[in-house]
């Protein structure tokens, strides 16, 4: 077995030429000797040391990193650089060399529990399976499809049922810029699942479909298997031809939702429930032609309905009779108002004014069609607020006219009809508090798409003013769920791009937090928030969005890699004080979870073996330096993983640009350890510091660090500042430089 060689921290801290001071474990070839740097104790002058540049490449190069794999990984790449032996192996080897694909490997058993219906897919079933085995027919399927009909669900469950036990179950993410089988992993006896969805960067030609008969036939020597699902209108291959090791695949309709619906209740242990939508036949009717999304969303309305319903029924009986029986709602009747797109009554509420004889006019005036938008944004709210919310509606739309309204803003609502009135004609109610309360959840979403999808007009000032509503950057405020519903029903890449000019960055970001979720338009999302982080006016966003999601402790390896790449990408190309500054706190936001922190301490090796921008690594290591721990600080403790701390302290104070950022951390660190009653920590901690402070262009750095320590002393009276001038200073030198910083 092979173990990975790492370099030593080097005694004497950088030099001119690099950091030519590292010296390689014992056990170097005896030709190949660290050459001893003198240690000169002069401020701003050490003297960079002459080696020759054939003895330099020879002690990088005596030892490659090497990494041994025991077995089926979800990271699919790294430096392997050892053969392990046979062709398939090296195949697999050769492959990690490359940047792939990642994904999250699935528990094969969850999977197989979960609901599924086959009723419209059995044909395809069947076609996909070889009749002689039962097992899949090639090792590449292609699946064809419309949006939203299930074709994920079908892949995942077919590889589910149809490989080895014992194969790995992994769904990848597609993070590049177009399909490549240079992009696809290689693994023995591994089961791969890829969505290819987005427009921009998934569409899959002729060229990459042929490409794939090399990587079935590499596949099938491995035991493995790879499923894409493809939306329908990213098909440019002309007819469905497969291909040797290949085997393309078309799904037309989408299961029955009644069916889903009632697999699904029943699955989650909700019998009575699912009797009740049985018996339903409104209900049912309401179901029909929903595909797979919508019935899945249809699915989770209901359950809230249920539990509604429930609590009302668990109620005390006093509470019951103080409620109007004439608005108190059966179960049917709620389940048909979540169901209900209400196309009907919004019809006649938006219609046209003018009415024949006789008939009831149902329709809004238009500012009463502003204070609808409102409500049906915020449900229950305080009256007062419900009318500013409509009025800033209005605002928004209005300022666009060139012809101004006649009279004030105003004249004109004080001469309309009373506001508890307009209230009630759309329905809510008010209470003897003036708090309103809009209890239809469902038909306020129906109102919001509406108007959407009838008044394209309206689109941009109703972003707008939703934009300016937020309370709060929360996923759970109303407008934000709004916001986000809107971008999972309608999400484009224009409209993203609309959104991010009339948002402020917190507020999209957790907007985009809950849409990059969805399986469907997530993939939009981060390809969008890729090109944002170039851009001044997108970074900020892109960097809210990713804290976001690097905050939560289960988020996968293949989601938390795809935020990493965007916050490096803001970080390479911001010069805005203000954006890295957002990317260094997200950062530190990271380094708070073991997690987190083996990502950071991933950044910071790639940093210091040229494999990524300085800037991202030492934002990295500027992040995993706020680490606490009990004695020495966390990177310099045995608990952190081996990296070139002094290096990169060295790197980062020789810059006066990166040096105001470190110097507080390491006054931090001094502090933390110099309160301590035992000495030992802080002399370990000095020692270890004085080595890059002994390097070139250090002057500056050290005397701003011990400016920063004046008057600083340790548990036992030592003065640190003077401490780190002794040491530092030679006493030949400290006549001319004193502790201040002055000059004689």
């Amino acid at each position: 077995m092979s173990e990975i060689l790492h370099p030593r921290h080097s005694a004497d801290g950088p030099n001119d030429e690099g950091y030519g001071g590292e010296i390689l474990e014992a056990r170097l070839p005896k030709w190949v000797q660290p050459r001893q740097v003198p240690r000169l104790e002069l401020p701003d002058a050490l003297p960079a040391p002459v080696e020759d540049a054939s003895e330099q490449a020879a002690t990088r190069q005596v030892t490659p990193d090497t990494q041994t794999a025991t077995g089926p990984v979800a990271h699919f790449h790294g430096q392997v650089d050892v053969v392990v032996g046979g062709d398939v192996k090296q195949l697999i080897l050769e492959t990690r060399k490359r940047d792939l694909l990642e994904g999250e490997e699935l528990d094969r058993e969850a999977l197989l529990e979960q609901p599924f219906v086959r009723d419209a897919w059995t044909d395809t079933w069947q076609e996909a399976l070889d009749p002689a085995t039962g097992n899949l027919r090639a090792p590449v399927l292609v699946i064809v499809a419309p949006r939203e009909i299930g074709a994920t669900t079908f892949a995942l469950r077919l590889l589910a049922e149809r490989t080895a036990p014992s194969a790995a179950l992994v769904k990848l993410q597609a993070d590049w810029n177009s399909p490549s089988r240079a992009w696809l992993p290689l693994e023995e006896s591994h089961a791969f699942q890829l969505d290819l969805k987005d427009p921009d960067t998934d569409r899959v030609s002729a060229d990459f479909l042929s490409s794939l008969g090399k990587h079935a036939a590499d596949l099938s020597d491995c035991g493995s298997h790879l499923v894409l699902t493809v939306a329908q209108e990213l098909w440019d291959v002309p007819g469905l031809v497969s291909r040797s090791g290949v085997h393309v695949l078309r799904l037309v309709d989408p299961p029955a939702a009644g069916t889903v619906v009632d697999a699904h209740l029943a699955a989650g242990g909700h019998h009575e429930l699912a009797k009740e939508i049985r018996e339903s036949t409104q209900a049912q009717f309401q179901l029909q032609g929903l595909n797979a999304v919508a019935a899945v969303r249809a699915i989770h309305r209901i359950v809230a309905v249920w539990e509604e319903h429930r609590l009302y029924q668990a109620a005390p009986a006093l509470l019951r009779k103080a409620v109007d029986p004439d608005a108190v709602k059966t179960f049917e009747e709620r389940v048909l108002d979540a169901l209900s797109d209400w196309r009907g009554e919004l019809d006649e509420l938006f219609g046209d004014r003018t009415v024949a004889r006789g008939r009831t006019d149902r329709s809004l005036t238009l500012e009463d069609r502003y204070l609808l938008l409102a409500l049906a944004v915020r449900q229950s709210v305080p009256v007062s607020r419900v009318s500013a919310d409509a009025r800033k509606l209005q605002e928004a739309v209005e300022s666009g006219n060139t012809d101004p309204m006649t009279g004030t803003a105003a004249q004109a609502a004080f001469a309309a009809r009373g506001l508890r009135r307009r209230i009630q004609d759309i329905g809510a109610t008010v209470d003897g508090r003036d708090v309103v309360l809009f209890d239809r959840p469902a038909y306020g979403r129906a109102v919001l798409e509406y108007v959407w999808d009838n008044y394209e007009a309206m689109r941009t000032p109703l972003l707008g003013w939703l934009g300016k509503l937020a309370d709060r950057p929360d996923p759970m405020d109303p407008v934000v769920r709004t916001l986000a519903s809107l971008a999972l029903r309608h999400g484009t890449r224009e409209h993203l791009n609309k959104l991010a000019e009339l948002t402020e960055p917190d507020v999209l970001g957790a907007v985009l937090r809950t849409v990059v979720r969805d399986e469907h338009v997530g993939r939009l999302v981060w390809a969008t928030l890729y090109q944002w982080a170039d851009t001044s006016g997108g970074a900020l966003t892109v960097v809210s969005t990713c804290r976001l999601v690097l905050a939560d402790p289960d988020v996968s390896s293949a989601v938390a890699k795809m935020a990493l790449v965007r916050l490096r990408r803001v970080a390479q190309r911001t010069n805005d004080p203000a954006v890295r500054q957002s990317v260094l706190t997200a950062f530190e936001e990271l380094a708070r979870q073991p997690a987190g922190r083996a990502r950071l301490v991933t950044e910071v090796r790639a940093w210091q073996q040229a494999k990524s921008s300085s800037r991202n690594g030492s934002l990295a290591f500027l992040a995993l330096m706020s680490v606490d721990s009990p004695e020495l600080p966390w990177l310099l403790s045995g608990d952190a993983p081996e990296i070139d701390v002094q290096r990169a302290l060295a790197e980062l104070l020789g810059s006066p640009d990166t040096a105001v950022e470190t110097i507080p951390r390491i006054t931090g660190w001094i502090h933390s350890c110099a309160g301590d009653a035992d000495s030992d920590s802080y002399v370990q901690l000095r020692d270890q510091l004085l080595v890059p402070l002994r390097g070139h262009r250090m002057f500056q750095a050290g005397m701003d660090l011990m400016k920063a320590l004046a008057s600083s002393v340790t548990a036992q009276g030592v003065n640190i500042a003077e401490d780190f001038y002794q040491h530092l200073v030679g006493a030949p030198l400290r006549n001319v430089f004193t502790l201040d910083g002055t000059t004689r």
